[in-house]
């Protein structure tokens, strides 16, 4: 009986979860310029749409770049940070850690608000230098976490195998330290780069209108009229996140990512 109703509990909360795709996914097959569903005159019109309207691929490139680049600058300040609070320990490394995840421990409009202050105040504002670097340190706390975890899970007897070969400090780094947590630090700028593509409240607070990425152009669209090319980014979106969180469970340690002990082998 408990089982039963613990499949039922996880039935209806996937269904509660698929429902808003299912009807999103539907609103952009609408063939006119309308955000109906079911939808009528099904069309894939809108896929195309979105590809050949300038209105459309200015905002798609920019979200696009916005999110590559801010993604490697957030891997580049957590790798460090990272390594230093694994290798060293101590109070200094606990409050680098800590710094690293204060951004996502704040609520956003906070975040946003202060690189708003601090852009205004060196002219930067509304440049998109100023978005993929609010975006790149908001977002150091994606790969932050998932380096750590895999710097975690390196077992000590390979570094003293290598140490004891003769190693430096660098070679163990260069040669074991990053091979084994690559995965980790490729799965961080993974889930940095999604989450930056669908970042709306910074990339608005410090952009304004003069930068528009596809969150930004969403909204600008639902204020002076309906088309269902929102319907057809969100689908996009959700594609690309299922791409890339679905890659990184197939070939990454996802258990591990999630915080389990135990590290999957092989």
């Amino acid at each position: 009986m408990r089982s039963r109703l613990g499949a039922f509990y996880v039935a209806v909360l996937m269904l509660l979860l698929v429902l808003p795709l299912v009807v999103v996914g539907g609103v952009s097959l609408n063939g006119g310029q309308n955000l109906r569903f079911p939808p009528q005159d099904a069309s894939f019109r809108w896929y195309g749409e979105l590809f050949r309207a300038a209105d459309w691929t200015g905002p798609l490139r920019n979200s696009l770049v916005i999110a590559a680049v801010a993604a490697l600058i957030a891997v580049a300040v957590a790798l460090p940070l990272a390594l230093h609070a694994w290798g060293r320990g101590g109070a200094l490394s606990r409050v680098l850690y800590t710094l690293g995840v204060a951004p996502f421990m704040l609520p956003p409009v906070i975040t946003a608000l202060g690189f708003l202050v601090f852009w205004v105040a060196l002219g930067m504002y509304g440049q998109m230098a100023a978005t993929i670097l609010s975006h790149g340190i908001f977002l150091v706390t994606l790969p932050l976490v998932t380096t750590s975890l895999g710097l975690q899970g390196i077992d000590p007897a390979l570094l003293e195998a290598a140490r004891t070969m003769g190693a430096t400090r660098g070679q163990v780094l260069r040669t074991v330290v990053l091979p084994l947590a690559l995965p980790y630090i490729i799965s961080g700028y993974a889930f940095a780069f999604v989450l930056s593509l669908n970042e709306y409240i910074i990339a608005y607070m410090v952009a304004g209108f003069t930068v528009e990425t596809l969150p930004i152009k969403i909204f600008n669209s639902l204020r002076y009229g309906y088309s269902p090319i929102m319907g057809v980014v969100s689908v996009l979106f959700v594609g690309l996140a299922i791409l890339v969180y679905g890659a990184i469970g197939i070939f990454g340690n996802l258990p591990r990512l999630l915080g389990a002990e135990q590290v999957r082998e092989g």
